[in-house]
């Protein structure tokens, strides 16, 4: 318990913003997930607090908390926008190698599709 003391700055003294142990963060301020799940966006408002979660011997995780009324809509995606990302989808799912659409996105472990990594496995068949 005395590490969630550490965790616990509401006046933000020893952090230098508001700071609460994690999962007790009070009503009215969210993480950049929860704004994007109520269709929000932090719309250039500064960080207003944070939750620390302690861990044994390495530092804490840190999520920086938005208000919920300073916050924006989502800006709509546009048709540029909707063609830029089809092109970089499209780009993670060809295979460098044999330059054909792997219907699935390329491991980065295998840098090509699994027919071209593993060729033995495909005569077989």
């Amino acid at each position: 318990m005395a590490a969630l003391g550490k965790c616990f700055d509401p006046a933000g003294a020893r952090h230098g913003i508001p700071t609460y142990p994690w999962r007790c963060a009070p009503d009215g301020l969210a993480t950049r997930r929860q704004l994007r799940a109520r269709g929000l966006r932090p719309g250039g408002q500064p960080v207003a607090a944070q939750v620390l979660r302690p861990r044994y011997r390495r530092g804490p995780l840190i999520a920086y908390l938005y208000r919920l009324d300073k916050a924006k809509p989502v800006r709509p995606m546009t048709p540029a926008k909707r063609r830029a990302l089809a092109c970089a989808m499209l780009a993670r799912r060809t295979c460098p190698q044999c330059r054909t659409d792997a219907g699935y996105v390329i491991p980065a472990s295998l840098g090509v599709c699994v027919s071209c990594a593993y060729p033995e496995d495909q005569t077989a068949a």
